[in-house]
């Protein structure tokens, strides 16, 4: 049985990984809400471990890390969800607004994936990998102008994961994004029932109106996220690494 760590556990993507990998293996669940992250683990049965830690604060990173000492924690891998900064358009925000994103979205969650790492032991010659997914947006790979901070803070995830795979790949440890397009996580669904109720729509009139330019003509589901991280995780990507994964129907159009 393997021992993934999960971050943003609690929220909608991370609650439906949890729930697919809990399955078969051993998971450390972390978000920000200790009470929430109780509840689940208590759902899930098993020995998880529910730690809570908020990516702005260091302090909270470094009780993190403490916290996985003092257990001996051997992580076989990590789902690592940085918080991410949703549309804002401002092109040129303020150096405070920069400051702040980049602790929550970057800097905070660097510092757990550089924890983590300390308590991963592979042994490629044993057929025994490590496996890192870091889950972004379609923003790290086509640029949107209502996303005007997400742009850089998902391609910097982009550029961080494939200098971690050519750092890490000799002990046998692969770093792969996985960036995702709309994804009908109850947050997201909430946003949509907001713009039909103000556009004077019915929820699927929005939704269609909104996945038109889909190939798909769908958005995701969290099921189909979990479903893919735990491909992820397996022998399946045992030769794959510093790839950036789009899951987003094929709305993005570069190559």
């Amino acid at each position: 049985m393997a021992t993934y760590l999960i971050t943003g556990a609690t929220g909608g993507i991370g609650e439906a990984i949890c729930r697919r990998l809990a399955l078969n293996h051993r998971l450390v669940l972390v978000a920000r809400d200790q009470a929430k992250l109780n509840s689940l683990a208590t759902e899930l049965g098993g020995a998880h471990l529910a730690v809570a830690a908020d990516m702005g604060q260091d302090s909270s990173i470094s009780g993190l890390a403490a916290r996985m000492d003092s257990e001996q924690l051997a992580l076989d891998g990590l789902v690592l969800m940085p918080p991410q900064p949703h549309a804002a358009p401002d092109p040129m925000p303020s150096p405070d607004v920069w400051r702040d994103l980049f602790q929550l979205s970057f800097i905070g969650p660097l510092s757990l994936l550089k924890a983590a790492v300390a308590r991963i032991a592979p042994n490629p010659a044993q057929g025994r990998r490590a496996k890192i997914v870091i889950i972004s947006g379609v923003s790290s790979a086509q640029v949107l102008s209502h996303y005007a901070t997400a742009n850089v803070i998902r391609t910097a995830w982009v550029g961080e994961a494939k200098t971690l795979a050519f750092a890490l790949g000799s002990r046998g440890i692969h770093v792969n994004t996985l960036s995702l397009g709309g994804t009908l996580s109850p947050w997201y669904q909430n946003k949509i029932a907001e713009r039909a109720q103000k556009a004077g729509v019915s929820y699927e009139a929005q939704l269609a109106n909104e996945t038109d330019n889909v190939p798909l003509k769908k958005y995701g589901e969290p099921s189909e996220v979990a479903a893919v991280i735990e491909g992820l995780l397996s022998s399946f990507s045992d030769h794959m690494t510093g790839l950036n994964i789009l899951h987003d129907g094929g709305f993005t159009r570069a190559y």
